[in-house]
């Protein structure tokens, strides 16, 4: 009977490693609208005069490092004991922007790496996607130029990137900034409607070369979870509905039923800041998955402050009209986990 004992420990240590092996893994996708994240270096092909030290913002170096700071710790909270995987992030004027908020911030011991192509936005904003590369090896990535017709107007390109995951699949991620609503919704829809199309444009020819490709579309759409331009155009549905492989969902339909938002407009709370996915990362006998019940918004204390004009809370921006406080956004960072 002495000798049992010993042969019992030692299956109990294989099983508890062998669960720690198998335990499911998170990989965490974060989408922010950082809000007129310049650096201090006048542009001259682009309008950037507004945030330079003569401008009329007056924006400084000591303003540029406490944005840097702040996206920084965003970042950091939203991924507790472990950086997220993907971080998308809009408004981004240029590489140096990206390379110092990398290399001289905060996240500096956090090892991100970044993809970031300068785009023809007249006010010089791109969108990046910031990278751990032990959890994402890109293979491929390219800027999806917009061409309005008939115009000479421009606007932000779609970062389309595909990489490796730690499980050997293959993610596909679009970082998205439609264009604005500035003019009125309605006269600027038929804007947002054509980027959608170029979206859509791409995703079809991934369905049509790869068999259920996973697929993550993210960023700050400028419509609502509702607007023809997602719906309708980019056919990104509620979970609701029949989920295909090659269908693409929109996890935050769910958050904005529960009056969820990631941006405040007229005293109401609305889902500007999306996460789409590919029918195939539904399915959870797939490699990696994930629910709706797995995206949130980020809306910890530290990014809010009170709104005396509608009540509740509201994003502590980094100016309130042209009076400087050094806050975060005007939006609400989302996120998603994936798990392997």
């Amino acid at each position: 009977m002495k000798h049992i004992y010993p042969i019992v420990f030692v299956l109990f240590v294989c099983v508890t490693a062998y669960a720690q092996d198998h335990e499911k893994q998170n990989f965490r996708i974060v989408s922010y609208n950082v809000e007129n994240y310049f650096d201090v270096v006048d542009d001259s092909l682009t309008s950037d005069e507004e945030y330079l030290p003569e401008g009329l913002r007056a924006w400084n170096i000591t303003k540029y490092q406490t944005k840097q700071i702040n996206i920084s710790k965003v970042i950091a909270a939203i991924g507790g004991w472990n950086a997220p995987a993907l971080v998308a992030l809009c408004e981004i004027e240029s590489e140096k922007c990206m390379r110092d908020l990398t290399k001289y911030s905060p996240l500096k011991n956090l090892g991100y790496k970044y993809l970031h192509h300068e785009s023809p936005d007249a006010r010089g904003v791109d969108v990046a996607l910031m990278y751990q590369p032990d959890m994402f090896k890109p293979f491929h990535d390219e800027a999806i130029r917009i061409t309005f017709p008939n115009t000479t107007s421009t606007t932000r390109d779609i970062l389309f990137a595909s990489g490796i995951l730690p499980n050997n699949d293959t993610l596909h991620v679009f970082v998205c900034h439609f264009p604005s609503r500035l003019g009125g919704e309605l006269e600027s829809e038929d804007r947002r409607v054509f980027v959608a199309s170029a979206v859509r444009q791409k995703v079809d020819s991934l369905m049509n070369a790869v068999i259920a490709p996973k697929i993550v579309i993210m960023g700050d759409f400028n419509d609502y979870p509702t607007n023809s331009s997602i719906t309708d155009v980019l056919r990104a549905r509620p979970l609701t509905e029949e989920i295909t492989g090659k269908g693409l969902y929109n996890l935050a339909f769910g958050l904005q039923e529960k009056g969820k938002g990631s941006h405040k407009f007229g005293g109401e709370w609305g889902m500007l800041d999306q996460i789409i996915v590919s029918g195939s990362l539904l399915n959870p006998g797939n490699k990696i998955f994930t629910t709706q019940e797995d995206m949130h918004v980020f809306d910890a204390g530290f990014l809010l402050e009170d709104d005396y004009t509608n009540l509740g809370k509201m994003p502590k921006r980094t100016y309130i009209g042209m009076k400087y406080q050094g806050g975060f956004a005007d939006h609400l960072p989302v996120f998603v986990d994936l798990w392997y």
